[in-house]
């Protein structure tokens, strides 16, 4: 988006891409949409994402927005002007979107790893989620692109990309041959050797193709970190939830892959106070996180989105009671976090280098570094010690 702009000779613009999974973040972006207006009175406003896409007549309303763009459009040259010929509210049908849009990214200011989007949209429809309808149905990008951003990507001096998508784990059955997310890898990593290091963003725990645990047993370069699309770790709640997979699923998961990568770290997503879930039900959620030895936890304290069934359900757990299980699942994932870094002090790692003499290991440990290192380089260090929640060279 930046890019298109800049090369649209829009210099003097504030883009903001905009989130719709909870109310607070929809909520922050107005906030922050008014302050940039009061501090930059003659700036130009865009605001894209999929909260513009899903309301785009709620930002309308907002006198400080110039210009909303869908989330489809934004990443279309034509979308974007100085020249004022464009119309104020540009947004379509995103459900009719067919395709993923052309994305070749030249490089990011840090350089420590590049994102590239693989997949976009979702065919499923769990309950809490509104956001199919900022993104539309899911569309892969072919195995031939994906190939070529890489080796551009590389080309720039990148070690580690990161692929991206919505669900990530559905990439396939929209391209001819519907091949599976494992099989994309297995075939981009055949045709750029000279890539290092290939990580996930996240996926959906029973979507796990055979390609994909060939990958996790074999490839070394396929890093040792899955983030799972967890959600709740009782079973009526994933119910409720519309998840596909139950609590044993992803218990498998993680003992297959740990029985075949050892030093395999995992992270989740979790949603603390869904609609009717007792304590005896969050039991179940602190629990596997415990039982699969689940390292980073995102969660979220559940927020209704209009529009969803879950909104309609009854039996709402109170907001101050969703907000400290939130807090306690943080809490047994900073303990996590901290039994991770302590197995892994004395033990050697090949590690990439971040912004701020911080590194990350294979499995996405943070290592705090010794001396001068450009952002991107790859490292072999001996861990000696934890220091501020981190390793220690």
């Amino acid at each position: 988006m930046r890019d298109h702009a800049k090369n649209a000779g829009m210099d003097d613009v504030i883009i903001f891409n905009t989130c719709a999974v909870t109310k607070e973040a929809e909520r922050q972006a107005r906030q922050a949409i008014r302050r940039a207006r009061r501090e930059n009175p003659n700036s130009k406003i865009i605001v894209t994402g999929c909260a513009s896409q899903i309301s785009p007549e709620k930002y309308a309303q907002m006198e400080e927005i110039d210009q909303i763009i869908g989330n489809d459009l934004k990443l279309k040259a034509e979308s974007w002007g100085a020249d004022g010929d464009h119309a104020r509210i540009l947004v379509n049908d995103i459900m009719s979107v067919k395709e993923t849009a052309s994305q070749l990214i030249e490089g990011f200011e840090d350089k420590s790893r590049a994102f590239l989007q693989v997949q976009n949209g979702c065919d499923h429809r769990c309950t809490f989620c509104i956001i199919p309808y900022g993104r539309g149905n899911s569309r892969s990008v072919p195995i031939g692109v994906i190939a070529e951003q890489v080796k551009a990507l590389v080309a720039q001096g990148y070690n580690e990309i990161v692929f991206t998508g919505v669900d990530v784990t559905s990439y396939g059955p929209d391209l001819p041959g519907n091949p599976t997310l494992g099989q994309m890898i297995r075939r981009v990593l055949a045709l750029v050797p000279e890539l290092p290091r290939l990580r996930l963003s996240s996926l959906d725990p029973v979507e796990i193709d055979e390609d994909m645990w060939r990958l996790i047993a074999e490839e070394s370069r396929f890093m040792p970190h899955l983030h799972l699309s967890l959600q709740a770790g009782d079973d009526m709640i994933l119910k409720r939830m519309k998840r596909r997979h139950l609590r044993q699923d992803v218990i498998d998961v993680c003992n297959r892959a740990r029985d075949l990568r050892p030093d395999i770290a995992f992270g989740a997503d979790i949603i603390a106070g869904f609609p009717t879930e007792t304590e005896e039900m969050f039991q179940n959620s602190l629990r596997i996180v415990e039982e699969c030895d689940i390292t980073y936890l995102h969660v979220f304290p559940y927020s209704e989105r209009e529009g969803t069934p879950a909104a309609r359900i009854p039996n709402k757990v109170p907001v101050p009671e969703r907000k400290e299980r939130a807090a306690r699942l943080r809490d047994l994932g900073a303990k996590q976090v901290q039994n991770l870094l302590k197995r892994n002090v004395n033990k050697s790692h090949n590690v990439i280098v971040e912004k701020g003499g911080i590194g990350r290991t294979e499995n996405f440990l943070p290592v705090l570094l010794k001396g001068e290192h450009s952002a991107g380089t790859l490292m072999e260090i001996k861990v000696l010690d934890i220091k501020d929640d981190m390793l220690s060279a």
